[in-house]
């Protein structure tokens, strides 16, 4: 006798150009029972054996920039066909993503279109005859730029989509095939973690992306490029004043700033607000899921608590709105589609504070929403949340500086020039206030 699970989709592999089942599966997040195809280690080992068999027989692929702002075309706004799944419009994908991922179409939007222009914008280069590996996170689907970047520059490129949300890779594959990609020259390689090295050990490029476990657990190799934590920093000087309002800072990871930069305007109710009218995009835009989002703020030789109650309180006006679509749609909060997992990402904060931190938002951590269009029992969401820590300003160190957390968090701090320079050297991504109203920093 068949069980509900027995009708309900299975997302398949992507192997040997044709997508392919699998015996092995894994659910996916959410309430349409649906479920993943898993590939072995031993099948994926089979695979490469293939791959050096036809590659030298596969005709050369012109046009590949063509090709994949074509295929980003379709991913964002057409129907495309999908092995296990079938024809896809893009207001599907959509609302799969809400239903399976908790991302609210905004961000899907947002990021679709930042998919497109990253791919418009990114210098060619000649491919080569290698088998890439991309292995993607949960987080965020922005990073399929480094699927399409590899498949430009490699002979074929495997994907390992993460289990929480392999929906957008297995629809940039569709979208590639449907525009006339060759299907020799993809892959699609759902896997458990374990079989993640294995897949390292099998092709000859490797682009992955993880927290500092996975950092950890991985070989240090010239053919590896790993994304690891961001450990987003925003360094505010002593002296800023007005002159900030809705400006960006600097992001460049190679930009080492000093903190010591003054700015020649004086302490004022204004510079507070201006401040937190730019430090709130840096962390609560894209749901506070990118690698660049900044989760610590360090006040340079100056009190650090006026700034961190002014930044508690505009987070705290932020806040889930009628699924899928929030109230503002500048600053979206994802849901969770496991509520465990909210409470863990949630604790992770709170848990870490010492004696003497406080946590300053003050809307309820873990709430459930449930305006018009919620799903059954309502959605979960984590609010965003801001704590002030205490501690030597000359020698700081904490368990929640630069900690990272799928909602949008920031720890405060006050630290010396010195102290400020160590903490930004220890950071991917340094923030500070630009020069002047609306320049460059």
């Amino acid at each position: 006798m068949k069980g509900p699970d027995d009708e309900a989709p299975v997302l398949s592999a992507y192997r040997r150009g044709d997508w392919q089942p699998s015996l092995d599966t894994a659910p996916l997040p959410g309430a349409t029972r649906a479920r993943l195809a898993l590939v072995p280690h031993i099948v994926a080992h089979s695979d490469r054996r293939w791959w050096d068999g036809i590659r030298a027989d596969l005709p050369p692929l012109s046009g590949r920039r063509e090709l994949v702002l074509s295929a980003l075309e379709l991913f964002r706004h057409g129907t495309v066909t999908i092995g296990g799944i079938g024809p896809q419009s893009a207001d599907a994908f959509r609302a799969a993503l809400w239903e399976s991922a908790g991302l609210p179409g905004p961000l899907v939007e947002r990021w679709g279109a930042m998919l497109y222009e990253g791919a418009a914008r990114r210098e060619t280069v000649a491919p080569d005859d290698a088998l890439a590996l991309v292995a993607l996170p949960g987080n965020t689907f922005t990073c399929l730029d480094s699927v399409l970047e590899q498949a430009e520059r490699s002979a074929c490129v495997w994907v390992r989509p993460s289990r929480r949300e392999p929906l957008s890779a297995a629809r940039l594959l569709a979208a590639l095939l449907a525009v006339g990609w060759p299907p020799a020259r993809l892959g699609l390689y759902p896997t458990e973690q374990h079989t993640l090295h294995g897949l390292l050990k099998l092709t000859d490029r490797h682009v992955v992306y993880g927290g500092s476990g996975l950092a950890a657990s991985v070989w240090d190799s010239p053919a590896l490029a790993l994304h690891g934590p961001g450990r987003g920093c925003a360094l505010v000087p002593p002296g800023t004043g007005a002159g900030f309002a809705g400006a960006a800072g600097a992001a460049d990871p190679l930009d080492r700033v000093d903190p010591l930069d003054r700015v020649d305007s004086v302490d004022s109710v204004d510079s507070v607000d201006d401040m937190v009218a730019w430090l709130l995009p840096l962390i609560a835009a894209d749901s506070g899921r990118f690698c660049s989002n900044v989760r610590t703020v360090v006040c340079v030789d100056h009190d650090p608590e006026p700034l961190a109650k002014a930044l508690a309180a505009a987070l705290d006006a932020l806040h889930p709105g009628p699924a899928p679509d929030p109230a503002d749609p500048r600053w979206p909060l994802t849901a969770f589609r496991d509520p465990a997992e909210a409470d863990r990402a949630a604790a992770s904060v709170r848990d870490r504070l010492r004696p003497g931190d406080h946590l300053l938002t003050r809307e309820p951590t873990v709430v459930t929403g449930t305006g018009v269009g919620t799903r059954t029992g309502g959605d979960v969401y984590v609010r965003p949340q801001l704590a002030l820590l205490r501690g030597d300003p000359a020698a700081p160190s904490h368990p929640l500086i630069g900690h990272e957390v799928p909602f949008p968090f920031a720890a405060v701090l006050g630290a010396t020039a010195d102290a400020a320079r160590a903490l930004a050297d220890e950071a991917l991504f340094v923030y500070r206030p630009p020069a002047t109203p609306g320049g460059a920093p």
